[in-house]
């Protein structure tokens, strides 16, 4: 993730300050005066981190959160808030900010809650061992349910993706249709183990299909493995 910071705050000496404090660390630092550009630059553009002041012209800090909430779960939002105003702290971490600092604040201390905001993202985005599943250039995450292949994202209806997924953790085994039906679908489907056949069929066209290594291998007499290739 880049280093960028949107510091969105209509007191042009604090805003100054934290900018060249904040490039001093190495961030690139963006800023914007008042709600209205705040809230446009917070959804166009991807921010490692969010300064939000509360008082704004144009349209309020609560307003401006709330906005960017409902449009972006994830970039961490810091706001900043009068150190006596306890009700503006409860009202702007309950409307989805991921922390808050007070006027006057401490350089030092603000700088660290935004790298612990940065590395919490970063920790969030960033598959667990055990939560990515790969054969070749073929990816799974089982947390996110995203799949590429070779960089190209690959959509996949939940159905496909657990059938994937269970060929993935026994890659290089074979599978037999009925364990594949008792493990993904989760039902005795005894005689219609014509339904895998089916989606097995269409993950081929989704994850197969266009690239020259084929992972989709048939074992004759068993069922379906994913093979290295």
């Amino acid at each position: 993730m880049n280093r960028r910071i949107l510091i969105v705050e209509d007191e042009q000496r604090i805003a100054r300050i934290l900018e060249l404090e904040l490039i001093n660390e190495g961030y690139y630092v963006e800023l914007a005066a008042d709600g209205v550009e705040g809230l446009a630059r917070a959804v166009q553009e991807d921010w490692s981190c969010i300064l939000l002041d509360l008082q704004l012209p144009g349209q309020s800090g609560f307003q401006v959160l709330e906005r960017i909430r409902a449009q972006d779960s994830r970039t961490p939002v810091l706001i900043l808030t009068a150190r006596e105003a306890v009700e503006d702290k409860v009202r702007g971490l309950d409307l989805g900010a991921n922390d808050y600092v007070t006027k006057p604040f401490d350089f030092m201390e603000l700088s660290a809650r935004i790298r612990s905001q940065i590395r919490a993202r970063l920790r969030e985005e960033t598959p667990s061992p055990e939560d990515l599943l790969k054969v070749d250039a073929l990816t799974a995450d089982v947390k996110t349910r995203q799949v590429q292949r070779e960089g190209k994202l690959i959509d996949l209806t939940p159905r496909e993706f657990d059938l994937l997924a269970y060929l993935l953790k026994h890659k290089g085994q074979p599978v037999g249709r009925e364990t594949l039906l008792s493990e993904v679908w989760g039902f005795d489907f005894a005689g219609q183990t014509n339904l895998v056949d089916v989606y097995i069929r269409y993950l081929r066209q989704k994850v197969d299909q266009g690239f020259k290594k084929k992972l989709i291998a048939t074992v004759r007499g068993i069922g379906y493995s994913i093979q290295e290739p």
